[in-house]
């Protein structure tokens, strides 16, 4: 049985994420399901090897006197929550023996026996995330190269330049097959690389509420709650989520570095662990958030929702909700119209989309 190895923004980053866990998560037991043996490999870029979860200040987003102030305020939940990504990472993911960096990642294939590799999913591609263009990412390690594939691995919303368009050429022929997250730079990879690429949809798509329900933890709360998930702070999505909640009687549980909002009555939950997230999605009466993985686990569990447009996320979310046919469920002022969302069309469209994204899949692992 072949032995892949999966590379992806993860587990070193500066606040830790329920999408890059869940993602990571999902794409092991897909591609452990098509009968490959999978290993997550624990690998830490240099550009993120100074974030320190337990001490987010110095890489906060936003720097002004509030938002640190409610950052110091959520600093227990924080500790809390990093340490329950830690065991997730360490005892629900099959991941490799030792950490991988630039100074040994060429080791890999001699210390894991690891054979291909799938890079991907999340937005690995992004240049100005990651400040240029990670070896890791871009199968751009000499045991990588010509030995990897990527699979929904996505560019944000970086853009390109005169000087970077080339690297990014060079860098495309490291693969031998593209699966690529989002439709904006389809047609330039197809037109500058000769590999089978294609859109593929997020890994947690791949699988459906079964499979989450696995690892979900019991219900946290009894009584009818909306949940707000916040990645950026949005004070209209915030007016929204209150008004919402007061209409229709809900309690607030609130995803957020807003520890302050405990005091207006919200329960916040920083320190929701990936099992407890997911339980917190299942069970709301409402979600309202503006994470491009808040939005899918919303749909995965059918919740009534909304989502609201982020700078950072406008692309993905976009393309996401198009997929879902749920362009009517983005909100950018607060005060358009609440559309109903008829589940049974957006999962029959989240079908066709999977199914093909499944084959292609089990074509790029053919080739490795």
């Amino acid at each position: 049985m072949k032995k892949i190895g999966t590379v992806s923004f993860n587990i070193y980053c500066n606040f830790t994420n329920y999408g890059s866990a869940l993602q990571t998560w999902a794409l092991l037991n897909v591609i452990r399901k098509l009968d490959y043996e999978v290993k997550l490999i624990d690998y830490c870029p240099d550009i993120l090897a100074d974030k320190d979860p337990l001490n987010p200040f110095p890489n906060m987003w936003d720097q002004d006197e509030e938002s640190r102030r409610n950052c110091e305020l959520t600093l227990p939940a924080i500790r809390k929550n990093y340490y329950k990504f830690e065991r997730f990472y360490s005892e629900v993911c099959p991941i490799t023996k030792q950490r991988y960096t630039s100074a040994n990642f060429n080791d890999v294939i001699k210390q894991e026996g690891i054979e291909g590799f799938v890079c991907g999913s999340d937005t690995i591609f992004c240049i100005e995330e990651f400040k240029g263009f990670d070896d890791g990412y871009y199968a751009n390690y000499n045991c990588m190269k010509g030995k990897a594939v990527s699979y929904a691995a996505s560019f944000g919303s970086g853009e390109f330049d005169e000087n970077t368009y080339p690297i990014l050429n060079a860098r495309l022929k490291n693969f031998k097959a593209l699966g690529i997250r989002e439709n904006r730079m389809i047609d330039y990879v197809r037109s500058h690389c000769d590999v089978p690429c294609e859109r593929t949809i997020d890994p947690t798509l791949l699988l459906t509420s079964v499979d989450y329900d696995t690892i979900a933890a019991e219900r946290q709360y009894y009584d009818p709650y909306l949940l707000l998930y916040t990645r950026r702070y949005n004070p209209v999505m915030e007016e929204y989520a209150e008004k919402v909640a007061a209409e229709k009687g809900l309690k607030i549980v609130e995803i957020s570095l807003r520890a302050a909002n405990a005091e207006k009555g919200h329960i916040m939950r920083y320190d929701a662990g990936v099992e407890e997230f997911l339980s917190l999605v299942k069970y709301s009466d409402f979600v309202v958030t503006n994470s491009f993985h808040g939005l899918i686990f919303a749909v995965q569990y059918r919740r009534p929702m909304v989502t609201f447009s982020r700078l950072q996320a406008v692309n993905k979310i976009g393309e996401l909700l198009e997929l879902f046919g749920m362009e009517k469920s983005l909100l950018v002022t607060g005060k358009e119209r609440y559309s109903e969302i008829d589940y049974e069309i957006v999962h029959q469209n989240i079908a066709v989309a999977r199914k093909s994204s499944l084959e292609f899949l089990k074509m790029e692992l053919g080739l490795l």
